[in-house]
């Protein structure tokens, strides 16, 4: 399944949820717009972070919308933009502290909360399990050369080898656009410290009063994370990537109708609301 650029995800038949990547039978994936739910503004209208200040019955009545529609049980994750993996099990509850979750249980829903953030959805070659990663540029970077896609890798049955690893599908979905990720030269040098090909995600901004262009030594830069996620996702040997392309469509800060997005709204509104990924098996 090769990478093919799309302007923006389609809508799905179910209210609220947009199509998230094509899988193998018996294998479902959904991803939440801001639209078809219970909440006021700013959390209009189908907010599903109980972090946020939203109204705690609005969340519950989202959050119960999002398990009927799905016809799955979506496990919530609390997300601190680290590395922990968390396989989940039948009596897991919400909450649990990680970025990444995989099951091979059907009828639960590995599920990630953004609102910027790049949310990854992934399918073992044979179908058997899948697996949801929250992917912010401190977690995609992580430590030491091991971010949160290297942790899902090491601790996902179905991703330890290469052979696994290139039989993976996975799905990019919106995320904050390379035309708006404003990042200082700390988060560029790390990135290129790190992987040198990583340079092509970044776009050098102007310093301020000056008509040069931005430097590794200072200023600012615009971003590609989904390329940035892309990259880390070749090294690790997977190639059957689809969604997020960087194009306009998936800017979770330019699609106001569509999508949250916390640098948009939080400083101007006080608050935004969470949008959901969710990846699971009949």
């Amino acid at each position: 399944m090769p990478a093919t650029p799309e302007t923006c995800p389609s809508l799905s038949p179910v209210p609220g949820l947009l199509d998230a990547g094509h899988w193998p039978a018996g294998v479902h994936a959904a991803f939440t717009s801001r639209s078809g739910g219970l909440s006021k503004a700013p959390f209009d209208d189908w907010n599903l972070g109980d972090h946020v200040g939203d109204c705690p019955q609005a969340v519950a009545g989202n959050r119960a919308l999002l398990r009927q529609r799905l016809g799955a049980r979506p496990v919530f994750l609390r997300q601190v933009h680290g590395v922990e993996v968390l396989e989940l099990r039948a009596d897991s509850p919400d909450g649990l502290q990680a970025d990444a979750c995989w099951t091979a249980r059907p009828g639960l829903a590995c599920t990630v909360m953004v609102a910027d953030c790049l949310p990854l959805l992934l399918c073992a070659a044979d179908g058997a399990s899948v697996a949801a990663v929250h992917a912010g540029w401190r977690g995609l970077l992580g430590m030491g050369g091991r971010g949160v896609l290297d942790a899902l890798c090491e601790q996902w049955p179905a991703a330890r080898t290469p052979s696994q690893r290139a039989g993976l599908r996975v799905w990019l979905g919106p995320c904050i656009g390379p035309q708006a990720f404003e990042v200082g030269a700390e988060v560029m040098r790390a990135y290129t410290e790190s992987d040198p090909a990583a340079a092509s995600a970044f776009t050098a901004l102007p310093l301020p009063g000056g008509p040069g262009g931005s430097s590794a030594q200072g200023g600012k830069w615009l971003a590609d994370l989904p390329h940035l996620a892309r990259l880390r996702l070749a090294g690790l040997g997977i190639s059957q990537i689809e969604g997020n392309d960087g194009s306009p469509g998936w800017c979770s800060v330019t699609q106001s109708s569509r999508f949250f997005s916390h640098r948009r709204d939080a400083a101007r509104l006080g608050s935004t609301g969470r949008m959901a990924a969710s990846i699971w098996l009949d």
